[in-house]
């Protein structure tokens, strides 16, 4: 039956892509983007605020992974939200999922072109984001396998070289400069803090975006997950804390390539380590990039194929299996705002806002979908069970609503174009009566496709 179906995707992907994706998603968050947490909160402040969304994200995701497991829908929360509660919450859902990867895209995309510039002067910020963007469109339209498995590399050079930064900069750690103004604007800081928190992690639950192209999804699904985030916390904490430590951190604080900066500080700018170091540290923006492509382009896939966008960006190319027309309108959103962002000096910051406030949105749907879920359909095959069940998808639920609370009173002008969005996405979504059209069947297909598997 999936030979014949013209938008079935290709099931290939093992523990080690999934890893590999669920790290390489995030990585970037390591590399820019966390530092504009110290410019409101501090160190101490933005190690607080650190630590509360590590809570938030290691019970998330023990959480989601039931979900994910149970329904491997390339839609992700698009469909739990679906079968849960209809589809008016599916669209937010969707909406928020949307927002999340295709804004976090040209974030990284500011910085990875920063560190490129940081390299070659000469070459300008948004010409080589645009230039790395076609290149990894194109690349994920030759074939999951081979997207995959350049994953893979790509994510172990990122993680080695995350480990090198530590051991370089380790022995220049002083605790004085740490502890330097450690919460200059208080408490409110901290909360203020929180969406650059969230970068560290934002993004891992797009391992749900490639759900339908997992070997065995309901054994190694959770596999992937349990294994990327403890990557991540380990690899979050150690970069944060010891490059506040070797300088007067407010030099960092605004910078899109603050790692790099840190290690001339240690070594000198014109020492060769410095040079080759932020050479490397384009795989990192590059793992990211390229995952977050992929993630996008699965979204924008399953929301067109159950009718809640375009139906054309459903189309699967034949020869390599892969969503081709989601891929390069994913691509081309992702260039819109780099192009947007000429005028600005500086808008990496305002891009992670409105992302992080995807995804924490839709962190909320997600684990209002699990509670309704296990009382909707007691029965449904749970091959992995959140632990400590209601108490980790409650911690979460909790602690991402704190979040989007922080968000919408330190960004309320951002906040207003984020909802004002989504408030036109519903009525236009009510006025062409796709609420009354029924997509079950596309979510239980999936369900069908497994059954049909095992025997």
């Amino acid at each position: 039956m999936s030979e014949k179906s013209p938008d079935q995707l290709k099931k290939v992907l093992k523990p080690i892509h999934l890893w590999a994706i669920a790290v390489g998603l995030v990585i970037s968050g390591e590399y820019f983007g966390w530092n504009n947490g110290w410019s409101v909160a501090g160190t101490i402040g933005m190690l607080m605020a650190t630590l509360v969304v590590t809570l938030m994200y290691i019970t998330f995701v023990f959480s989601y992974t039931e979900l994910t497991a149970a329904i491997p829908h390339a839609g992700g929360a698009f469909a739990y939200a679906y079968r849960a509660m209809g589809p008016i919450a599916s669209l937010i859902a969707g909406y928020a999922t949307l927002i999340d990867f295709l804004f976090a895209a040209p974030a990284i995309g500011f910085s990875l072109g920063s560190y490129f510039n940081f390299l070659y002067p000469d070459i300008p910020v948004v010409g080589a984001a645009i230039v790395f963007n076609v290149l990894f469109v194109i690349v994920n339209i030759l074939g999951i396998k081979e997207s995959a498995a350049f994953s893979v590399f790509i994510t172990l050079l990122a993680v080695a070289e995350l480990l090198l930064f530590m051991g370089v900069i380790g022995p220049g750690f002083k605790m004085s400069n740490y502890i330097s103004h450690p919460m200059p604007f208080g408490w409110a800081g901290v909360f203020a803090a929180l969406p650059y928190a969230v970068w560290f992690y934002l993004a891992i639950e797009g391992v749900a975006m490639v759900a339908e192209e997992v070997k065995d999804p309901k054994r190694n699904i959770p596999r992937g997950y349990i294994l990327g985030i403890a990557t991540l916390v380990l690899l979050a904490l150690g970069v944060m804390i010891l490059t506040g430590g070797v300088t007067d951190w407010r030099k960092l604080s605004t910078l899109d390539y603050p790692l790099p900066a840190a290690i001339s500080i240690v070594l000198g700018k014109t020492n060769s380590l410095t040079k080759v170091f932020t050479g490397i540290g384009l795989f990192g923006l590059i793992a990211s990039f390229h995952g977050i492509i992929l993630a996008s382009s699965r979204q924008v896939f399953a929301m067109a194929r159950s009718g809640y966008a375009p139906r054309f960006l459903a189309t699967v190319s034949h020869r390599f299996k892969t969503p081709h027309r989601a891929l390069i309108f994913s691509g081309i959103v992702s260039i819109a705002t780099l192009l947007l962002g000429i005028p600005f000096k500086h808008i990496t910051d305002k891009v992670i806002v409105i992302s992080v406030m995807g995804a924490v949105l839709m962190y909320i749907i997600s684990m209002l979908s699990l509670f309704i879920l296990r009382k909707k359909e007691p029965t449904l095959e749970r091959p992995f069970v959140s632990p400590f069940y209601p108490y980790f998808p409650a911690i979460a639920l909790c602690l991402c609503c704190v979040c989007l609370f922080a968000i919408i009173y330190f960004n309320f002008i951002l906040s207003l174009y984020f909802f004002g969005g989504l408030i036109a996405a519903l009525v236009l979504f009510l006025l062409l009566g796709k609420h009354k059209e029924k997509i079950t069947d596309d979510i239980l297909l999936v369900q069908a496709e497994v059954i049909i598997e095992k025997r």
